[in-house]
Order: structure tokens, then sequence, then C-alpha cells
């Protein structure tokens, strides 16, 4: 089994030594540098080096630059997915995100883990868990999500959470850790005419 299977597989691989896995991360870090050198004017390449870049996102994305990424290849954003400046995504296991996710700055989803021995560590060993984001999520500024969360569809994570569990849909949570705090209520719409 290589070490690229074995992470796909949530085992402890070797991410600091393995040859492939170093030449994926290092062909992902060319292109995020790529596309953090471009002009806010350069929609057409920007989206060029996303596609490049991600498993799977659409015309309409948005992601301010800087922008950074393990390997890209396990990230999937849904339609109108917009991140704010300094999104870090460690993607060794799949990161997915649904329709309309509004990324605040500076937030981290990790799904890179390390063994609490110091020799598994030592050796450069980890594991990596999937992430998924609902849609019509909107994440706060500065949060951070672990590995193995999930988020449900219309939550709010309010600014400088860290995700460590699960969080239902429609709910507003938030803090260190982060928790659920209550229910999003539908209000009524205002209508402009």
């Amino acid at each position: 089994m290589t070490e690229k299977e074995k992470a796909a597989a949530g085992l402890l691989y070797d991410a600091n030594y393995d040859p492939q896995i170093l030449k994926e991360r290092a062909r992902a870090k060319d292109l995020c540098l790529d596309y953090n050198l471009t002009r806010s004017t350069q929609a057409d390449e920007r989206l060029r080096l996303l596609r490049e870049l991600l498993a799977v996102c659409h015309d309409d994305i948005v992601i301010e630059p800087p922008f950074y990424v393990d390997y890209g290849f396990n990230i999937r954003t849904g339609k109108a997915f917009y991140a704010n400046h300094n999104l870090v995504i460690l993607d060794g296991a799949p990161v997915t995100f649904g329709d309309h996710v509004f990324i605040g700055p500076n937030c981290c989803f990790s799904t890179a883990g390390h063994p609490m021995d110091p020799a598994q560590r030592n050796a450069g060993l980890e594991y990596a868990k999937p992430i998924t984001v609902g849609s019509n999520v909107w994440i706060g500024m500065g949060v951070q999500v672990l590995p193995g969360v999930t988020i449900g569809d219309n939550a709010v994570i309010g600014a400088g959470s860290v995700v460590t569990k699960d969080i239902p849909a429609g709910m507003l949570a938030y803090g260190v850790p982060c928790r659920p705090i209550k229910q999003i209520a539908e209000k009524p719409r205002r209508v402009i005419l």
C-alpha cells in the first residue's frame, strides 16, 4: 500500500519523507504561489489555476489570496464558494464544501492529525480525517476546523471558534471549543420592491 493510499484509508502515513507525497505537495505549493501572485484583475488566470489545483470548483468560485493547500486534489467546492484572505486547507483527506459557503479571513481546515507517540511523530507519520461543510454555511473570521468534523447545512460558525466536533444543521455555534448555541430561527424576509 502506498503512503497516499494509507492516507486515503485514514491510516498513519509518511507525510514528510515519502517521495510521491513530497512531489504532490510541492506541485500544490507551486500552484498556490502562482495563484497568490495574480492580480485581482486576472480572474480567468485565477480560475484556470484553481481548476488545476482543486478536485472540483465552479466558474463562480472566489478565493482571495493568499491561499494555501497541502495537495489540492482532495478539495471539492460547491457553487458560489467564497473565501476571504488567508484560507489554509490541509487536505491529506477529502475536504468537501457545499453550495453557497462563505468563509471569513484567516481560517484553517485541517484534516491532518499527529500521533501522541513522539517516535511516530518524529518519523514523519500523521493521519488524515475528512472534513465536510454543508451548503449555505457561514464561517466567521479566524475559525479553525479540525480533522473529522462535519458542519451541517445552514450553520453559522462564530469568529475565532475552534471546531473540534460536528455541528448540526441550522445551528449558530461558537467558542473554544466550538459548541452549538442556538437554532437559527427563520425570520420573515423583507422584500424591497
